[in-house]
């Protein structure tokens, strides 16, 4: 009863910060992502709190017995974390950098710690964030972006392809990043068509 009041509480907050990353996806949305990302860190304070209370309500060594209750929102916050990361960045968040973001371990020796396969989930909901992200910013007029979100989405498929995956829900949710790479890439599609990719490349410096 404990740990569900925790983690109820650890839903909420996350709720809270998706509502507001998601503004990053209206028009004038772009112009406010380091705003909303510094807001979105203020807010993974909270997380952390929450986080010290969690550790609390369980012997250290049960924690897999208990996983169940607080495994979806941990995805979640994963997620989240890697969206901001991304966002203020276009980096790949690492999994020792999630952890710490969430004040909680990288290895599991050490007690209440990220699962592997938490990080890996929460990093596979980016992936179609960031489709969405790419369609959003072609209505928002800004041609570059779609570009960048398609050669890190093309690098994380490759390093999804290096991996074993085990676990059939990884597994479904692995197979949902070929639609995402797929629905990026008749985007940049589209661009090209349009002569519009031409016009992204010589905004971004000739980068693409």
């Amino acid at each position: 009863q404990e740990i569900r009041k925790v983690v109820q509480a650890l839903e909420q907050t996350a709720r809270e910060i998706l509502t507001l990353l998601q503004g990053v996806h209206q028009g004038p949305g772009f112009q406010h992502i380091p705003k909303k990302c510094q807001k979105a860190r203020e807010h993974f304070g909270t997380v952390r709190t929450q986080m010290e209370s969690l550790k609390t309500k369980f012997p250290a060594d049960q924690y897999y017995r208990f996983h169940e209750h607080w495994r979806f929102v941990l995805q979640r916050l994963v997620f989240l974390a890697a969206f901001v990361v991304y966002l203020e960045s276009e980096t790949l968040v690492t999994r020792e950098a999630v952890a710490e973001i969430l004040g909680i371990e990288a290895d599991r020796e050490r007690g209440f710690h990220l699962d592997i396969e938490d990080y890996l989930s929460g990093v596979l909901t980016l992936a179609s964030e960031l489709a969405r992200l790419a369609v959003n910013s072609v209505t928002a007029g800004d041609y570059s972006r779609p570009l960048r979100i398609s050669t890190f989405i093309n690098e994380l498929d490759s390093g999804f392809r290096l991996l074993n995956l085990k676990n059939d829900s990884l597994r479904k949710r692995y197979d949902g990043l070929k639609y995402d790479v797929k629905k990026i890439e008749e985007v940049v599609y589209d661009l090209s068509i349009r002569g519009l990719n031409k016009e992204a490349t010589v905004g971004a410096g000739g980068e693409k």
